[in-house]
């Protein structure tokens, strides 16, 4: 029986680390890589999101203005709010059709890679939830030197998002991140072990 396995963390914890190292074993369903799709040019989601934020949410080739958007979005709850009713069902559809397909190949297992996991209830359709964890200090680091944001901009992004002790509280397996990939891969390893035959 393929197990359905929540991927989460908070931002720039390293999720993405995480997912690459899961992904040399198991299929990933990548909630940010579908969203892409979904709201990509000319999608009727992206038109959506046109009719209710305004032209200047897309760029001249018809992609969105993810940067304009993100920094409306961070600083808006009103906005995060629409953005989010307008998103959240074409990209669930689109996520249980990845998962049906992922699952022809039965799998031991399929990975749900979800940065808002526990805000958006995918917690609900899995049987075990990893969450990545690192360092304050570190996430604000990294996310700054990433996104070429200020330690202000940076901060607001992080305090955007749940709690990460809350994700952890609520985790059937935390990946710590911080520093050392090495003990990062061997924490996946190991989990890998009790998921894989």
């Amino acid at each position: 029986m393929t197990k359905l396995i929540g991927l989460t963390g908070g931002i720039a914890t390293g999720k993405s680390t995480v997912s690459k190292l899961l992904a040399t074993k198991l299929p990933i369903v990548d909630a940010d890589k579908i969203a892409w799709q979904v709201e990509g040019p000319g999608q009727p989601t992206t038109q959506k999101i046109v009719a209710h934020f305004g032209q200047q949410a897309v760029l001249a080739d018809g992609r969105l203005n993810r940067s304009w958007l993100g920094q409306l979005v961070f600083n808006d709850a009103q906005a995060l709010q629409a953005l989010t009713a307008i998103t959240r069902l074409p990209i669930q559809y689109a996520m249980f059709e990845a998962i049906v397909a992922a699952n022809q190949q039965q799998p031991d297992a399929i990975i749900l890679d979800v940065p808002l996991l526990f805000e958006s209830g995918w917690q609900h359709v899995c049987d075990q939830v990893l969450v990545v964890t690192a360092p304050p200090a570190v996430v604000l680091q990294r996310l700054m030197a990433r996104n070429h944001l200020s330690q202000q901009a940076a901060q607001a992004r992080i305090d955007s998002q749940m709690p990460l002790a809350q994700k952890v509280a609520r985790a059937d397996v935390v990946i710590d991140n911080g520093a050392n990939i090495d003990k990062t891969k061997a924490a996946v390893l190991k989990w890998l072990k009790t998921i894989t035959k």
